[in-house]
């Protein structure tokens, strides 16, 4: 699709807009700056995360200009946004910890080199850290009424007794939010801002702040909260938040997150998070409903998703230049078990004892079914013959060889 808003609307990511009218008639005039929010309240970012994050690339794939904005001045207040009770303060030194986490994340789904339209990240403390009170209070506060503020759901949702209340830092939030925008209006000539439904009010702050201060016009348009078909947040397991920092949610268990997603919620994941065609997601859908038990949504959705955030390890992507580190975060859950090294010496061990060692298959005669049919990879590359000795020289860093059976069935032996 050409047109960002129509492929943003059959996407299931258009909420609301400020002036959706002119907006169309400018990004049709030719490309524009956008830029989205990410606060570091935590080490990584989650799964909810993505859709704003991937919607930056969506516009950028479109021709437009990215700025992903990491909150080191948002993030000293808290946004009260989608909070019911006061956010604890984060120390400088926990902030500068999870600014150094997240950046990288933001820079891993942009293109940043090789295109006319790079993306850029920024962090608003660069120009709102060393502001005094006085001038935000008369250059910024002296544009915005208390009673437009008070009238924001994420301020009056907290201003009743049940709540305790909002505090002057959580309130003025939306100040600094504004002041963003139009720091980067007139910093980069940045018009758009995105978020999801509840960053409805600090955006429209923005567009009315700039509109003030600059005279100048800039919209902001939000796309709906990530949620399941029963209305609860999605991102969130039995054991917690789905991260994308692999030490935090392993790749295998990220897919599996994925992988058991309901049939209720599939084609509606992926619209929103994978760049996945109308074409190739309308032909999941059929199958879908043509066969549910053959989960072929879901597993494209998960496969989609981890290659997206972790790579193709677990797809039978190649291991060059892949370090110790990342092999051991993306292959952390396969099951594992131990060999001892001696046995790989000299002549090496027949690849299929160790497939029945790795437990793929339960008897030899089954594993050279499964040589001779093409179907058993070591180190993510096929084993052409049944007869093939594994020596020490296989080795993975010293230590691992990588079994696979079929497209998705690994384990591990580790020698030792």
């Amino acid at each position: 699709m050409s047109d960002i808003l129509a492929e943003l609307e059959w996407r299931g990511l258009y909420a609301d807009c400020t002036d959706r009218a002119a907006l169309a008639k400018r990004l049709a005039e030719g490309p524009l700056t956008l830029y989205c929010g990410f606060d570091p309240t935590a080490d990584s970012l989650h799964v909810g995360n993505l859709v704003p994050l991937f919607a930056l690339r969506r516009f950028q794939s479109h021709g437009h200009f990215p700025i992903a904005l990491a909150g080191g001045a948002t993030g000293m207040v808290g946004d009260p946004s989608g909070k019911s009770d006061e956010r604890n303060l984060l120390t400088p030194d926990q902030l500068q910890h999870n600014l150094a986490c997240i950046k990288p994340q933001l820079a891993r789904f942009l293109d940043f080199d090789g295109v006319q339209n790079p993306a850029r990240v920024v962090n608003n403390y660069d120009w709102a850290g060393d502001l005094t009170f006085l001038e935000f209070l008369r250059d910024t506060g002296k544009h915005i009424t208390v009673n437009s503020m008070v009238a924001k759901d994420s301020v009056k949702s907290r201003m009743n007794e049940r709540s305790g209340g909002i505090s002057f830092t959580e309130f003025t939030y939306m100040l600094l939010q504004g002041f963003d925008f139009c720091h980067l209006k007139k910093t980069f000539n940045c018009e758009l801002q995105v978020g999801a439904t509840d960053q409805w009010g600090n955006i429209t702050v923005g567009t009315e702040l700039t509109r003030k201060k600059l005279g100048a016009t800039v919209w902001g348009l939000v796309f709906p909260l990530l949620t399941k078909s029963d209305g609860a947040k999605y991102g969130k397991t039995a054991d917690g938040t789905v991260w994308l920092d692999p030490k935090k949610t392993s790749p295998y268990r990220f897919y599996q997150f994925f992988v058991n997603s309901d049939d209720a919620d599939v084609i509606k994941l992926l619209k929103t998070l994978t760049f996945l065609s109308q074409k190739q997601i309308s032909s999941l859908e059929t199958k879908l409903k043509d066969d549910p038990g053959a989960r072929a949504a879901q597993k494209a959705l998960a496969k989609e998703m981890t290659v997206l955030v972790h790579g193709e390890i677990l797809f039978g992507g190649s291991l060059d230049g892949v370090s110790e580190q990342i092999f051991n975060d993306v292959v952390g859950e396969v099951p594992t078990k131990d060999i001892e090294k001696v046995k790989l010496e000299g002549a090496g061990a027949a690849i299929a004892d160790l497939i029945v060692l790795s437990g793929l298959e339960n008897s030899k005669g089954a594993a050279r079914k499964d040589l001779e049919a093409g179907g058993i990879y070591l180190n993510n590359v096929r084993v052409p013959d049944h007869t093939r000795a594994v020596t020490t020289t296989d080795l993975l860093f010293g230590k691992y060889l990588l079994l696979r059976k079929g497209k998705k069935t690994y384990a591990i032996l580790k020698a030792g």
